[in-house]
């Protein structure tokens, strides 16, 4: 793992196509995770976001069941950034226009 210092891991194109990826077929998720990843992605460090690329390949429903607490997500390695997630939208971060 690269120690993070500051400076996003993430290209300017892999930055884009992951905010691409956070708009979702649900307006929910489209709450919870555009405006985390246009605040917060590139703050992270290079784990936290594979994590968070990793996190966009599950179903709708069962990520909007992980990141409202309705379920546990079963890979463990994603529940520090289902947290994260959580914890920034609990923040009163604006919504998506």
């Amino acid at each position: 793992m690269v120690p993070f210092s500051g400076v996003s891991m993430l290209s300017d194109i892999a930055y884009k196509k992951l905010l691409w990826h956070s708009r979702r077929g649900m307006w929910e998720l489209d709450i919870l995770l555009l405006p985390f990843a246009e605040k917060k992605l590139l703050t992270l460090d290079a784990t936290d976001q594979l994590m968070y690329e990793k996190l966009l390949e599950e179903e709708d429903q069962d990520l909007f069941a992980c990141l409202v607490e309705r379920a546990q997500h079963p890979d463990q390695r994603l529940q520090s950034i289902i947290t994260k997630i959580r914890e920034f939208a609990a923040s009163g971060v604006a919504r998506p226009h």
